[in-house]
């Protein structure tokens, strides 16, 4: 029996040791994976938290629809135009902005408004039409040609091309930087006179066969080889490949410039490559010289389509901030506030334990600005009154975390286990728990992010964030730093001051107690 009894006390004593290197081992790599992520926000200049358009102010422009041919200014256009633009600047990592429709009826104008500094790049971006055209070309000249057969004026035209298309082309001038600008939304079914983005040529263009909509996928990727650069990869439809393989066929073999078709962006042609043979595989490629963020920056605009409208962009206002620096700081405050009032209770309530709940908000909150640094340089994350208020309300939903495991650990102790015990089997019945209620408020985050805007998307991603990073928090620092403390003797023998004490516990004093505490 005493070999018995030896035997499980060395394989309790090994099993104990077994989760103190485990518990310790959670703790340091926490330890580590938060100084590497604080090196890497050093690395990348990231050393403050980017504030949002209320807190820190930024760029607003006025967007005023104008009628062309072949569109008409609606309500359910300007609606329809809205959503885009939102898309698209959701899609630069652009967080907290805003875009939204004022006035009424066909008179309504779109307002951007966007945090930061760079908001005016942002909003020059967004508010382009993005008309996305495929054109066979019917002619190719200098950007300052003044006839499309070179000089001789009884020259026959080529074929498709009108006496009135020929007076267009020698009466536009592309070296004029006033017909750079792009816009031109005319109808894809008649023929145009086009400049190319860069000024150094111009075109007579026969009518759209393929346009935009019919492009399913747009991604920005780069020539292995090096040759082409950076340049955005286009996937078209079922509608969209065959018509684009019906084009590629129909201009092999012509002789130039016809056998050329142009990609035309917004009026402009951005390239307009040769075409040696048919296109079937339902793909193409837009090059012109892309650095990698305007590839990146047009993928992302013509994945989410073309605006129904033009638009004539107003005045670019500065915005100052709505709410200033005194709600920030009052904010601030209420947060700082939340925190010393958790303190205070798990120091009245939970003695020593609530050093625990102390060290766990400390790297909750720790990890949380190190997300809202990381966030802001690798995403464009701002942090807004509102979010600041889902941070707050994520520290009682932390607290109410440790309440939940101590509250378990303590009843174990109750029911006659040992510390050291109760503090493993105590884990087991309150993970579930803890799961369960986080999982509640990341449900509602969830809800909230996808079917709310402007600041209540705010309130709700740092919901969300701060309502993980507590999953983390409880699962790889406190339950471990619980499963270390509870063996040192302070807290193994119930000192009146841990929180493990007869009276902190509520239980009866009796003489055997103390038996019962060291198990």
């Amino acid at each position: 029996m005493s070999a018995i009894n030896n035997s499980q006390s060395q394989s309790a004593s090994s099993k104990s040791a077994k989760n103190s290197s485990k518990s310790a081992k959670s703790i340091a790599i926490l330890g580590i994976a938060l100084i590497a992520f604080s090196a890497v926000a050093m690395v990348q200049g990231a050393t403050k938290v980017k504030l949002g358009l209320d807190l820190r102010g930024g760029t607003s422009v006025t967007l005023t629809p104008r009628a062309t041919e072949g569109s008409k200014i609606t309500p359910e256009a300007i609606s329809q135009a809205v959503e885009i633009i939102r898309q698209r600047v959701n899609s630069l990592g652009v967080a907290e902005s805003e875009v939204a429709a004022q006035g009424s009826g066909t008179n309504r104008q779109i307002v951007i408004s966007v945090p930061g500094e760079t908001g005016e790049k942002i909003v020059e971006l967004v508010g382009q039409t993005a008309e996305l055209r495929f054109r066979q070309v019917l002619v190719e000249g200098a950007p300052n040609a003044v006839s499309v057969t070179g000089d001789t004026q009884t020259a026959t035209l080529p074929n498709g091309v009108t006496s009135l298309l020929s007076a267009k082309f020698a009466a536009l001038d592309c070296t004029n930087k006033a017909n750079l600008q792009g816009g031109s939304t005319e109808s894809p079914d008649v023929a145009v006179v086009s400049c190319d983005r860069g000024g150094t040529g111009k075109y007579i263009l026969a009518p759209a066969q393929v346009l935009g909509n019919m492009v399913s996928k747009a991604t920005a990727a780069i020539d292995q080889q090096g040759a082409a650069g950076w340049y955005v990869s286009l996937d078209f439809n079922g509608e969209g490949a065959t018509k684009f393989g019906a084009l590629t066929s129909s201009v092999t073999g012509l002789a130039a410039p016809q056998n050329q078709v142009a990609i035309v962006l917004d009026g402009l042609v951005v390239s307009a490559p040769r075409i040696n043979e048919a296109i079937n595989g339902g793909s193409a490629q837009i090059t012109g010289s892309f650095t990698q963020q305007e590839a990146s920056n047009l993928a992302n605009v013509l994945k989410y389509g073309a605006l129904p409208l033009a638009f004539d962009q107003g005045e670019v206002l500065q915005v100052s901030p709505t709410l200033g620096s005194d709600q920030l700081t009052a904010g601030l405050l209420a947060g700082l506030l939340g925190f010393i009032l958790v303190f205070l209770y798990s120091f009245i309530y939970y003695k020593a334990l609530g050093l625990v709940t102390v060290a766990s908000l400390l790297v909750a909150a720790a990890i949380t600005y190190l997300s809202f640094l990381l966030l802001g340089e690798w995403l464009g994350f701002t942090l807004t009154l509102a979010g600041i208020a889902g941070a707050i309300v994520a520290v009682g939903i932390t607290a109410d975390s440790f309440i939940v495991y101590f509250e378990r650990l303590r009843d174990e102790v109750r029911e006659g286990r040992s510390i050291r015990s109760a503090a493993e089997t105590g884990w087991v019945k309150a993970r579930h728990t803890i799961l369960v209620a986080d999982m509640v408020s990341l449900i509602a985050a969830a809800l909230l992010y996808f079917f709310a805007v402007g600041g209540v998307r705010g309130f709700a991603f740092t919901l969300g964030l701060t309502t993980l990073i507590d999953l983390l928090v409880v699962f790889v620092f406190t339950h471990p730093l619980v499963s270390l403390i509870t063996k040192m003797k302070f807290f193994a023998n119930g000192h009146r001051l841990s929180g493990f004490s007869q009276k902190s516990l509520g239980m009866k004093i009796k003489t055997d107690v103390t038996e019962n505490l060291k198990g």
